[in-house]
C-alpha cells in the first residue's frame, strides 16, 4: 500500500554555514547545506535564502445568524507591481507574540483590527505559507461573531495599521472568490473550508 509518510527528515539535512543577510520585521538568512537524495547519497553543497518569520494566525469572522462575514481591507506592499489594487480584502490576522496561545492571538487580532471578538472559535487548519523560501506557519480559525453594526476603520497606530472593516454576505464573498477577486491564500483557504463545512457549522453554532 502506498505511503504518504516522508522518506527523510531533519537528520537528512546538513547545514555547513549560516549567514544573516538582514534582520528587521523579518529575518533573511543564507544557508549553505546539503541533503540526502532519493536515488541515494548526498547532494552537492547548495545555497538557499530563507525568510524567517514568526508564526501567524488568521480568523474568518462569520455571523451564522445573518449569513455574513466580517473581513478587513488594508494596503499590502507585495501587490504594488500587479494589475490588482494593493488594498486587499482579507481575514483578520496577526503574528503570535511570545507566550500567547493561537486562540488568544485570534481574539486579540479580532479586537485590534475589526473591533469585535468572536464568542466561539473553530480551528480550520495549520499550514506553511511558502516553504520553498520561508518558515512562516499559519493557523486558521473560523470565529463566531455578531456582524450587525460592524464596520469602520481600525488598527494600531503604532504599527501603522489603517484597516477598513467590511461586512459582506457569504454569497457575495464566494462570488468574489470564484471571480478571482479574493486571491490571497489565507482568505481563499478559509472561504473554501467554510464552503465545505458551513451547514455543519451553522447547526453547531445556532
Amino acid at each position: 500500500m502506498p505511503t504518504t509518510e516522508p522518506v527523510f527528515d531533519q537528520q537528512d539535512v546538513q547545514i555547513s554555514a549560516e549567514q544573516t543577510l538582514y534582520s528587521g520585521f523579518m529575518k533573511l538568512q543564507r544557508l549553505t547545506l546539503k541533503h540526502r537524495l532519493f536515488g541515494g547519497g548526498w547532494s552537492a553543497l547548495i545555497e538557499r535564502e530563507l525568510i524567517v518569520k514568526e508564526a501567524a494566525v488568521g480568523v474568518l469572522l462569520f455571523d451564522p445568524q445573518r449569513d455574513e462575514l466580517v473581513l478587513v481591507r488594508q494596503f499590502r506592499v507585495g501587490m504594488i507591481d500587479t494589475q490588482q489594487s494593493p488594498w486587499l480584502l482579507e481575514l483578520v490576522a496577526g503574528m503570535v507574540d511570545k507566550g500567547e496561545s493561537l486562540a488568544e492571538v485570534a481574539k486579540r487580532e479580532s479586537r485590534e483590527e475589526a473591533n469585535c471578538e468572536p464568542s466561539q472559535l473553530m480551528p480550520i487548519c495549520e499550514y506553511y505559507n511558502s516553504p520553498g523560501s520561508s518558515n512562516e506557519k499559519i493557523a486558521l480559525f473560523c470565529g463566531k461573531v455578531d456582524a450587525s453594526g460592524q464596520g469602520g476603520v481600525f488598527g494600531l497606530v503604532d504599527e501603522h495599521e489603517d484597516i477598513s472593516v467590511e461586512v459582506i454576505s457569504y454569497q457575495h464573498a464566494i462570488a468574489e472568490l470564484n471571480l478571482g477577486k479574493i486571491n490571497n491564500a489565507m482568505t481563499v483557504i478559509a472561504l473554501q473550508w467554510l464552503q465545505l463545512n458551513k451547514q455543519k457549522l451553522v447547526q453547531q453554532w445556532l
